[in-house]
């Protein structure tokens, strides 16, 4: 069913213009590719460096348009609106996680996660800080409220990010290479977050990764290869 889709690409084209001198070069990133996210789904994008993941990640979400096809979020074509419409979608309904966590290194995690929600004035300074509060308690972070993030090792600077991207509540909580700067020890601390939000909550929940293991974790692997879809093989 139509509403059972949260995200929906149907013929998707992208194209790099590079200028070299007088002459301009094309590299075409993603050929064609159709597909659909469920939601509450948790999947994974697979495939080697080059093949067209991340590309396709910031196509999902709206940080970047295709030359041709069309994107949708929430029955809603997000490949056909303007930078300001974009913006406001983005905000209302999508978190975003980075390999590299972009954390405010002056502010505290739990000021860096109430962020968002002040950024939209969405909430009150203490409805912020309750919220903020709830979300890193809930990812064991309770007593590190008050921290910097050069006080938190990298494992826990990662989940203040998590936090962060799931505290306007997002339809879709995107990822890219979340674990790709982590120890094996944190990066399984990641995934057991992802789990259990997706499985807790219903989160919908894309995941950029070169990590096997991380990938088998979750309910559906979606192999991309030469910027074409390979593979795509539910797990649960």
């Amino acid at each position: 069913m139509m509403d059972d889709v949260i995200i929906r690409l149907q013929h998707v084209k992208k194209e790099l213009t590079i200028k070299n001198g007088g002459e301009e070069i094309v590299t075409v990133i993603l050929p064609d590719i159709s597909f659909e996210i469920e939601r509450g789904e948790f999947s994974a994008i697979t495939g080697p460096s080059g093949s067209g993941k991340t590309t396709l990640l910031y196509l999902m979400g709206g940080l970047d348009k295709p030359n041709s096809g069309k994107v949708f979020l929430d029955n809603e074509e997000i490949s056909s609106m303007t930078e300001e419409e974009l913006a406001g979608m983005r905000n209302a309904k999508l978190g975003f996680v980075y390999q590299f966590h972009f954390l405010l290194p002056e502010f505290s995690a739990v000021e860096n996660v109430m962020m968002p929600m002040l950024a939209r004035g969405r909430a009150t300074v203490n409805e912020a800080r309750k919220r903020a509060v709830e979300l890193l308690s809930d990812i064991g972070l309770a007593d590190k409220l008050d921290h910097k993030p050069n006080q938190l090792s990298g494992g826990q600077q990662q989940r203040v990010a998590v936090a962060r991207a799931l505290a306007n509540h997002p339809m879709v909580l995107l990822a890219d290479e979340p674990t790709g700067n982590l120890d094996s020890k944190s990066a399984e601390v990641i995934y057991r977050l992802f789990v259990k939000l997706n499985e807790e909550t219903g989160q919908t929940i894309v995941v950029v990764t070169h990590d096997e293991h991380f990938a088998s974790e979750t309910g559906r692997i979606l192999h991309i290869l030469d910027g074409r879809l390979d593979s795509d093989r539910k797990l649960k």
